[in-house]
């Protein structure tokens, strides 16, 4: 059998020790008064606390200070282990009796397993309790050595998630910036002849997009101000696009602009409001994107007065809100959760909740 023992992985040896000392001593006044009352050997409680006492701490310092002497703070196998303990009890039962047996003032010879008036069954039951005790240890070592590996890859599998929403990040990034580029472009082009000042704007727009966008995709976290900067741009593009058929507010507390979120958790979804909600609208509309906190929860909501949820569905229309809920539960796992409601009179709202300690 390879099941590997843990010694000071989970704790700090001294601390550990410690532990098992108050545990040992507990079990080895148990046994004083089991020896005393119950199987009625030995001498007195006193007398057989004292044994007890001093032969269970040195078979604790043998065998603990074993396992630290050969495998240091590493784990030991059971095979090795097992001949550790085999080896210690006798030597504990042994000089623990003689330093009992010299703390009550009794010959050693009357104190020594083997020696007349010894009782063999007080041997047995001291060498039976010793193993108990060491077989406790090693189940709850193992125990711990269990629950330290499902942290380490409930950990492991976090990171993995972590990983897993950049790629995503990532993705979206690319899925978003040929669509974004290909329509600004060919605006600018457009407005260059007719209206320099307005492409001027355009073009100011879209490097403000462009540098914000690719400091979203490079960082892990990005922080309210810079992704309401993000928003700002994408939408002084869009309203160079629409026109007067699309008007916007961002409404962000300054108590909220440096708190850190995951980058362009907003923009999929402001996007997706224009695409699918306001741009096939004949007249237009708004789009307002707020912030604000709410007891223990962060509030991100983007509100259109779009078509609507009741409108036909769009090919890639639910590209965007899917990536959400999955970068969401992969970044925050059950801390987040996001609902696309109904707007009234028109249009839809956008939510995501994220509980902050």
């Amino acid at each position: 059998m390879n099941t590997p023992l843990p010694s000071a992985h989970d704790k700090p040896p001294l601390r550990q020790f410690s532990v098992h000392f108050v545990v040992v001593t507990v079990f080895n006044v148990l046994c004083a008064a089991l020896i005393t009352w119950g199987l009625k050997m030995g001498g007195d409680f006193r007398e057989n606390l004292v044994y007890s006492l001093c032969i269970g701490t040195l078979a604790l310092v043998f065998i603990d200070g074993g396992r630290l002497l050969l495998w240091n703070t590493g784990r030991a196998r059971l095979p090795g282990f097992m001949l550790l303990t085999l080896a210690s009890l006798p030597a504990a039962q042994i000089l623990g009796s003689l330093v009992a047996s010299a703390l009550l003032g009794i010959p050693h010879r009357h104190a020594l397993p083997g020696s007349d008036g010894y009782p063999v069954q007080l041997l047995i039951f001291t060498m039976m309790a010793g193993i108990a005790t060491t077989w406790f240890f090693y189940s709850r070592g193992r125990m711990a050595t269990l629950a330290a590996e499902a942290e380490a890859e409930k950990a492991r599998a976090a990171a993995q998630e972590r990983l897993a929403a950049q790629a995503q990040l990532q993705m979206l990034q690319a899925q978003i910036e040929p669509h974004m580029l290909f329509n600004t472009l060919a605006n600018l082009q457009g407005l260059i002849a007719i209206d320099p000042p307005r492409a001027q704007h355009l073009l100011e727009q879209l490097i403000v997009y462009l540098r914000a966008a690719l400091d979203a995709a490079r960082a892990a976290q990005t922080t309210l101000e810079k992704e309401f900067t993000l928003l700002r741009a994408y939408l002084e593009l869009m309203s160079v696009r629409m026109g007067s058929r699309l008007s916007y507010a961002l409404d962000l507390p300054p108590e909220l602009r440096g708190v850190a979120i995951a980058p362009m958790l907003l923009q999929p979804l402001v996007e997706n409001a224009i695409r699918h909600g306001l741009e096939p609208k004949i007249e237009g509309g708004r789009i307002d994107i707020r912030a604000a906190r709410e007891h223990s929860e962060l509030v991100l909501a983007v509100v259109d007065t779009g078509l609507g949820l009741d409108a036909p569905a769009q090919h890639g229309s639910g590209m965007a809100l899917a990536n959400i809920n999955e970068r969401l539960r992969a970044l925050y796992g059950d801390h987040a959760h996001f609902t696309l409601l109904p707007n009234a009179p028109c249009g839809a709202i956008a939510e995501i909740r994220i509980r902050t300690p």
